[in-house]
């Protein structure tokens, strides 16, 4: 239960640190963050979280994450469940608080997008659907190719959350202008929830595509980091040669 409830904490964290980046402070009059300031905040949520709760239950913070893993042989399927009820339940949470917060103000519009997910009229800057499936499906590839490095046992340890902390904020400097960015089925539906009508219908796009690109994130990773390839890479190099031996 303490890894449930660590994966509901983180994932309220990230929702609130970075979605409320994106309804509070994004465009406050003459100090506003923007699309840097927001993508900064979510990148710091994951960094942040990943030292807090990274020793308790991995800090996954995310359904395609989790799922990821699992497909790269990294977590195992009886867990999937709950810990994915764990992050979209505290996704839920966040965006009540958040919800609460910005209401504070005179003029807060819920439908405006309250940093929802979107694709055509939706998107940000107006990108298609098929661009925004492209956009959410490569970007969760490349996250789970970082993750998956990055935590690899032959990987510097200690370091982990700096580079997946830094990829997720490369991710939104990206696409935060297609999608609003995703990458994270649980991140769209505690905000879209509350927005209702083509936040939610739009909101099956951002369930689909990180979780496909989260499969072929595991597999890439798993086709170029095999412990033979790295063995065959590491006998190759101590022989002196330029490129990696043809198996046998």
């Amino acid at each position: 239960m303490k890894q449930y409830g660590a994966e509901f904490l983180g994932t309220f964290w990230l929702v609130l640190g970075g979605c409320g980046s994106a309804v509070l402070a994004a465009a406050f009059p003459g100090v506003g963050i923007g699309l840097h300031g927001v993508s900064l905040a979510f990148g710091l949520t994951v960094l942040t979280m990943a030292y807090a709760i990274g020793h308790i239950s991995g800090c996954h913070l995310n359904p395609a994450v989790s799922i990821g893993l699992w497909a790269g042989g990294r977590f195992p399927a009886s867990k999937l469940l709950p810990y994915i009820v764990a992050q979209v339940v505290g996704a839920i949470a966040a965006g009540g608080v958040l919800y609460l917060i910005a209401s504070g103000t005179a003029g807060f519009d819920v439908s405006k997008g309250f940093a929802s997910n979107g694709y055509g009229e939706h998107s940000p800057g107006g990108y298609s659907m098929l661009a925004a499936l492209i956009t959410e499906v490569v970007m969760t590839m490349f996250f789970l190719i970082v993750i998956l490095g990055a935590t690899d046992k032959r990987a510097p340890a200690g370091f982990a959350p700096l580079p997946i902390g830094l990829a997720l904020t490369l991710i939104h400097l990206i696409s935060i202008p297609v999608t609003n960015t995703s990458v994270n089925p649980a991140r769209s539906t505690g905000v879209a929830l509350y927005v209702g009508g083509w936040a939610v219908d739009q909101l099956w796009m951002f369930w689909v595509a990180p979780i496909v690109g989260a499969l072929l994130g595991a597999l890439a990773y798993r086709l170029i980091a095999s412990e033979e390839v790295g063995a065959r890479a590491d006998a190759h190099a101590q022989a002196g040669g330029n490129e990696l031996a043809p198996s046998s």
